[in-house]
């Protein structure tokens, strides 16, 4: 990348005291794309489009809300306290994608709540979409010359002079292009997971911990090119950013590890209907199970009646023989074999 100058004006249109930034255009891009990638996935689940549009106002409070907060109580709590109206002002730039993670994830819960379905299955639809926003949205911080990297002499590097005011304008690394590349990658690295893992057939829960395990742990090491937005903090080691990525990349690692173990099938299917699914399985093998013995009651009561059968042979046999010993015995042929014993 060579260097360069980027000095282009945010707002694309200005109408007496109001202008149209292209960081607004941005967000209503991020918010149709991860609304089409949603309804894709939900879809593809056996959901409804509905489903995706009902979700929609539940994600669009939660990124603005969730993501001006995060900044505000983060980075910027001071000038929050001196000017409470900025706070309103999130055209001008200044979301925290932690506090949007915070957000959303409170969103999805809400609506997956409401829909019945489980948790994990609709963070899990949603983690294509939440890696478009995370994408576009530092592209929008890069038109508004904010959340820029730190100062460096490499052979690459951008000046912003929107930020750096006066004659002598360092170059600085452009950390919103690496998060858009990481950004890109996440979504590929979802893609080629989702792939691999059967689509329909991936255990759920795991598009999402892929998503926290990869996203963050790439947030942790741009931080270090990041100019310091709570500098006290980072320049004693840790930035707020990579402290607040720790967690969500432990949490990431582990529900890789949960949803490989449990397996449990993907589905947007409501939480009830997998309940009457499981009664209607045991329901099924209780009957199996019932069949199963009747069948052996009649194959015992088989074998009684045959071995019945074979008793009354063997003793109809016998009698026979016995007959036929008495006949021999007491017939009339009897005392032509016995002459010696009536002469006697």
């Amino acid at each position: 990348m060579p260097k360069f100058t980027w000095d282009i004006d945010p707002a694309i249109l200005h109408i007496g005291s109001y202008e149209l930034r292209y960081y607004s255009l941005i967000f209503v891009a991020v918010f149709l794309g991860g609304y089409q990638l949603l309804k894709w996935q939900i879809v593809r689940g056996g959901g409804r489009e509905e489903d995706a549009s009902d979700f929609f106002v539940y994600g669009v409070l939660a990124v603005l809300i969730g993501a001006r907060l995060g900044h505000v109580i983060f980075y910027d709590y001071q000038k929050a306290l001196e000017d409470p109206l900025w706070i309103l002002q999130i055209w001008t730039g200044g979301l925290a994608s932690h506090g949007a993670v915070v957000g959303l994830v409170v969103a999805m819960w809400m609506f997956t709540r409401k829909k019945g379905v489980s948790f994990l299955e609709g963070a899990d639809r949603f983690s294509f979409a939440a890696a478009l926003g995370a994408t576009l949205v530092r592209l929008g911080n890069f038109f508004n010359s904010e959340i820029v990297g730190r100062k460096t002499d490499q052979t690459w590097g951008v000046r912003f002079p929107r930020y750096d005011r006066g004659p002598d304008i360092p170059y600085r690394h452009p950390s919103q292009l690496y998060e858009v590349g990481l950004g890109l990658f996440v979504m590929l690295v979802l893609w080629l997971v989702d792939r691999a893992a059967g689509r329909e057939k991936r255990p759920r829960g795991l598009l999402v911990s892929v998503f926290f395990a990869v996203y963050f742990t790439g947030r942790f090491f741009v931080e270090y090119v990041k100019e310091y937005q709570v500098p006290d903090l980072g320049e004693r080691g840790l930035t707020m950013g990579q402290m607040l990525s720790l967690p969500c990349i432990a949490l990431g690692l582990f529900g890789i590890y949960y949803s490989l173990k449990h397996k449990i099938p993907a589905g947007w299917v409501r939480e009830d209907e997998d309940d009457d699914l499981e009664d209607d399985e045991d329901l099924d093998d209780e009957d199996d199970n019932l069949e199963d013995e009747d069948e052996d009651e009649d194959l015992e009561q088989d074998q009684d009646d045959t071995e019945g059968d074979d008793e009354e042979r063997d003793s109809d046999a016998s009698a026979s023989a016995h007959d036929a010993d008495v006949d021999e015995e007491f017939g009339p042929g009897a005392s032509k074999r016995r002459p010696s014993e009536d002469k006697d």
